[in-house]
């Protein structure tokens, strides 16, 4: 992809901008730089990222045209920037603290045939696959790799599965393909951006003075956990939209993740399975513009929100539906998160550390990873890259409608990101073109080696002092950063930001018709959820 060049025809950027129905003549508007040798991965990781933030950077270009006027703005991606950006999670301190990431029991267990993974960050995932286990709740490393050593990986997989668990059986990529989930997954596309019932065209408010941001005074409510929704909310956010997220009270995120996610916007706390926040849900999507879900497909399905369910309340909405393992096959119902996906679709046995696997050996010809601890790629980038597709979709689908109207649906899918990553990039070409190339980031310290410094900042919060990435999204006139910082995950009025400040106008009274006590205690999202 040498300054913007496809090479052999393989074009991460090209292929991922098809898909979005994009015209292919603005991937023109696209140039390229940064140090060389970032993510390195026996896969094309470095592609993966690089092409998806450069596709939610030109659909953000496109989008500040239709705005504004004039040509798409140019658009450049550097790597120092994606490689830092794809790692934010790592890079962020909260007052010198570096966050937890992955718990003791989230990790590769040896079995009686192969390998397991298991996902157990969230205090009802850890129960759930001990119970699974018929262990005590206090159960540690010690105890589970007991349990695990003498079963099978796949009844390991099947049994912590019944009980809500996570747990995944590592695969070769031919077994996956082999297995019917990896068939389900095989049928369908990286994405689908498409319309959903009639609605007028959208009306883009003039820009006011200054080029005004691609999202600015769009409303969007986050319905999604863990990173690659998140990341696709927080680039929304970035881009000027109001975004406002929404959690389960029994079952809120984790705060540093969302020191991590949560920049430009505001979070709240709904149960949806009371009145009172039915009540607030139903008034806040009465005035919203984009809905971003992130629950297992059929999870939020009895609240109504499905995606025709959303669009015949509001129509013209853009609904972006995001999912572990796709809407289909005998796994579409499953919780799932990036490394466990990164484990059943091939990928760790194709990172798995050659030096610990026999020469010659069955293990080294692709059979059952019996020998060498399974691989993972630098970093979680099936989350980080499906969430900027996720952001550019719905830049897409914004564009369209300012032109033909209509509502519109986006789907993804981690397990559709992995069969792009393994089966649809290539190794591009470093897009280097060395420190006197014209760009925004072309006079950066380092320019030509990677200063990790350039791409992180500090910013006071309410949390605390915050050491965090840098968005890697770049055009001509994009923000360098956040116009605010992430609060307390769950804290915020369930109301948009003008009836926010009309309400603290008038004495801190709540606005009529919403509630002013905590939301209760019923049936939430999150009951179902990832």
């Amino acid at each position: 992809m040498g300054r913007g060049h496809a090479v052999a025809g393989h074009n991460g950027t090209e292929l991922a901008w098809a898909a979005l129905g994009g015209d292919p003549a603005l991937t023109e508007r696209i140039t390229y730089g940064g140090p060389p040798g970032l993510l390195p991965a026996r896969l094309p990781v470095m592609s993966l990222a690089r092409s998806t933030v450069a596709v939610c950077a030109l659909a953000a270009a496109e989008l500040a045209a239709r705005r504004n006027g004039g040509p798409v703005p140019a658009v450049r991606v550097d790597d120092g920037a994606v490689a830092t950006a794809f790692l934010s999670e790592r890079h962020l301190r909260v007052d010198g603290r570096a966050c937890s990431s992955f718990a003791p029991l989230s990790r590769f267990w040896r079995t009686a045939d192969g390998w397991v993974r298991t996902h157990a960050n969230y205090p009802h995932h850890r129960a759930r696959l001990l119970r699974a286990l018929d262990l005590p709740e206090t159960a540690g490393e010690a105890e589970v790799g007991a349990a695990l050593s003498g079963r099978r990986a796949e009844e390991i997989e099947e049994t912590v599965c019944a009980a809500g668990g996570l747990a995944v059986a590592a695969r070769t990529p031919e077994e996956w393909r082999a297995h019917p989930q990896g068939a389900a997954v095989a049928a369908h596309p990286l994405l689908t951006l498409a319309p959903l019932g009639d609605a007028p065209a959208r009306r883009l408010p003039p820009p006011a003075g200054p080029p005004t941001l691609p999202a600015a005074g769009l409303r969007v409510l986050d319905l999604t956990r863990v990173i690659a929704g998140p990341v696709a909310t927080r680039t929304l956010a970035l881009l000027g939209a109001e975004v406002l997220r929404i959690d389960a009270p029994h079952l809120p995120e984790s705060q540093d993740a969302h020191s991590d996610t949560g920049f430009g916007k505001r979070s709240t706390a709904l149960d949806l399975g009371s009145p009172a926040g039915r009540a607030s849900f139903e008034e806040l999507l009465s005035r919203a513009d984009v809905v971003v879900t992130g629950y297992r497909p059929g999870a939020l399905d009895r609240f109504g929100l499905t995606p025709e369910a959303l669009t015949a309340r509001r129509p013209g909405l853009v609904v972006a539906r995001l999912s572990a393992w796709g809407d289909d096959g005998p796994w579409g119902g499953r919780r799932g998160f990036d490394s466990v996906v990164q484990v059943a679709t091939g990928i760790a046995a194709a990172e798995t550390d050659a030096d610990s696997v026999p020469e010659d050996s069955e293990e080294s010809r692709g059979g059952a990873m019996r020998s060498g601890t399974p691989g993972a790629l630098p970093a979680q980038a099936l989350d980080h890259g499906t969430g900027y597709l996720l952001a550019a979709a719905v830049l897409r689908a914004l564009t369209e409608q300012s032109r033909t109207g209509g509502s519109h649906l986006a789907t993804l899918a981690l397990a559709r990101t992995a069969r792009w990553l393994m089966h649809d990039l290539a190794d591009d070409a470093e897009p280097h073109p060395g420190p006197g190339t014209p760009g925004p980031q072309s006079e950066a310290p380092g320019a030509g080696a990677y200063d990790l410094a350039h791409h992180l900042r500090e910013t006071d919060s309410p949390l605390g002092r915050l050491r965090h990435a840098l968005p890697p999204v770049s055009f001509h006139g994009a923000p360098a950063t956040w116009a605010t910082p992430p609060g307390r995950c769950g804290t915020d009025a369930p109301v948009w930001q003008e009836e926010r400040v009309v309400a603290e106008a008038g004495d801190n009274e709540v606005l009529t018709g919403l509630p002013s006590d905590a939301p209760g205690r019923g049936a939430s999202p999150s009951r179902s959820s990832r």
